[in-house]
């Protein structure tokens, strides 16, 4: 009996199941994550998802394909079970490493478009203030800065504009 056309057997077979059975757990799974992503346009989610699935099949059967033959000749079936068990190891590390390595990526993306979302103002800017006059060693209100912080605005602090007044002129 040949122990390597032996271990081929059950090697595929489990290798080809253990792909399958993490990238559709990760299709379903990772929908929501993608979604959220994609900030909630689902057919963008849905076709991002679709194209990582294709990818994690190609590169994962790609790789347990390559990595099929077996080194030695295998002559007893303790043999076969120690080269099967690291086989079988080293394809689960490498769907491991893929896995992780498309979440972090994912999540710098979502990171970046929260971001994005967190800069942009919640109101369009109401108008601008004048330029400050030159300090003269006066008060904050003689020199036009407002008020100080936490205090109300009040008669007599200074100029402040208006939605109607023009930005000021560069200088």
């Amino acid at each position: 009996m040949d122990f390597n056309v032996v271990g081929y057997l059950i090697y595929l077979p489990i290798s080809i199941t253990l792909t399958v059975w993490v990238a559709r757990t990760l299709s379903r799974n990772g929908r929501v994550f993608l979604s959220d992503v994609m900030n909630g346009d689902e057919k963008l989610a849905d076709a991002v998802n679709h194209l990582l699935v294709v990818g994690f099949y190609l590169i994962n059967l790609g790789f347990v394909v390559a990595y099929l033959k077996i080194g030695d000749t295998v002559e007893s079936t303790r043999n076969l079970f120690e080269e099967l068990s690291v086989k079988l190891g080293v394809v689960l590390f490498v769907l491991g490493v893929l896995h992780l390595t498309n979440f972090f990526v994912l999540n710098k993306i979502r990171r970046r478009g929260l971001q994005r979302h967190e800069s942009t103002p919640p109101v369009a800017p109401q108008g601008w203030l004048r330029p400050p006059a030159v300090a003269t060693g006066h008060s904050r209100a003689a020199t036009g800065y407002g008020p100080m912080p936490g205090q109300p605005p009040t008669a007599g602090h200074g100029p402040v504009a208006g939605p109607t007044d023009t930005p000021p002129s560069p200088r």
